[in-house]
């Protein structure tokens, strides 16, 4: 976040490099820091002739340097931004002669998502001397309620922590998503509002009730009602629920699970920072363990493998609720 700020306020400021590579696994960064160089850059009357979109898998490197090369009309620089430039990765090589000379008045931005270049590469350290290069990283399903927190607090909103949770495991880390929700959130609710669990149920059509976190917490507690309910709900939700997703979700919490039961420092703090969990959780954790001593707790584990194993068809012919049901049964008795 602190280099994307610095971006920003770079060119805010005229600090304007002549070539911007952003690449990574989270196109969510990618996207912003390039839809604020075309907005930003050029004034509105200048981007008609001196700001151009081009998309990889429609041109080649050679058409992209040549548009970079041309000069611009009656503006001190011109912006190109090349979208989807991954498409370019077997002929990006080509683009090493122009970043070692690149064009004073065009500004070149390359969307190379889901991709990197080799640090190793001359490409890469051509245009790390002479324009910037940002990779954005994907982030971790444990960091991304803090990041919706981040987000929700910039913008005057709060979130409770079971709402953030619940959007996590219905969206997974891909931030754009998440960030589509929260807009619609952000549409229909006054400023300062405390986004609840209701609120994203009600306007993301997450159930607050029957969800892989209230399976988790059911299970932790070993409320075999409360479990065998979620289950069947599942059962009759199967594309809103997948098994492999819950199978996911139950092993991150026995691992975790696992990692406690070997903490030396048990206190809440300690306990949160050590499982890379928010506080407010902690104490489902210290249920948990009391239910599921650490040699119960490496059965499940391996209940889960098996369980994923067959789920993917191999050695069994099982429905994948019949896989859930008995893989539930196992670990609560």
């Amino acid at each position: 976040m602190n280099e994307i700020n610095t971006i920003v306020s770079d060119i805010k400021k005229g600090n304007i490099k002549p070539i911007y590579f952003l690449m990574g696994e989270e196109s969510y960064y990618i996207d912003k820091i390039s839809d604020f160089i075309e907005q930003n850059i050029l004034d509105e009357s200048e981007r008609g002739f001196n700001q151009q979109i081009m998309y990889g898998r429609d041109s080649s490197i050679e058409d992209i340097v040549a548009s970079a090369k041309r000069y611009p009309m009656m503006s001190e620089r011109q912006v190109l931004i090349v979208k989807e430039a991954q498409d370019l990765s077997r002929s990006i090589e080509k683009l090493i002669s122009y970043a070692e000379n690149p064009q004073p008045t065009t500004v070149l931005v390359l969307n190379y998502k889901y991709k990197k270049l080799d640090k190793r590469k001359k490409l890469y350290k051509v245009i790390a001397k002479s324009g910037l290069i940002f990779e954005s990283k994907k982030l971790y399903e444990n960091q991304v309620s803090d990041w919706i927190r981040r987000v929700l607090s910039g913008k005057n909103y709060k979130i409770e922590p079971k709402a953030a949770q619940m959007l996590t495991e219905f969206l997974g880390a891909d931030l754009s998503k998440i960030s589509n929700e929260l807009d619609k959130l952000m549409l229909i609710l006054p400023l300062n509002s405390i986004i609840s669990p209701t609120h994203v149920e009600d306007n993301i059509g997450v159930s607050k009730d029957y969800n892989n976190f209230e399976l988790r917490k059911a299970i932790g507690e070993k409320d075999i009602i409360k479990a065998n309910r979620i289950i069947t709900y599942f059962a009759e939700n199967p594309k809103n629920n997948p098994l492999v997703m819950t199978i996911s979700l139950l092993n991150n919490f026995f691992t975790q699970l696992l990692l406690f039961h070997g903490l030396n420092d048990k206190s809440k703090n300690s306990v949160a920072k050590g499982l890379a969990v928010n506080p407010f959780f902690v104490d489902e954790y210290f249920l948990a363990a009391r239910n599921y001593p650490m040699r119960k707790v490496a059965q499940v584990i391996s209940f889960l493998r098996e369980a994923d194993i067959k789920s993917k068809g191999v050695g069994a012919n099982q429905t994948n609720e019949d896989i859930l049901k008995e893989l539930i049964f196992k670990i609560l008795h």
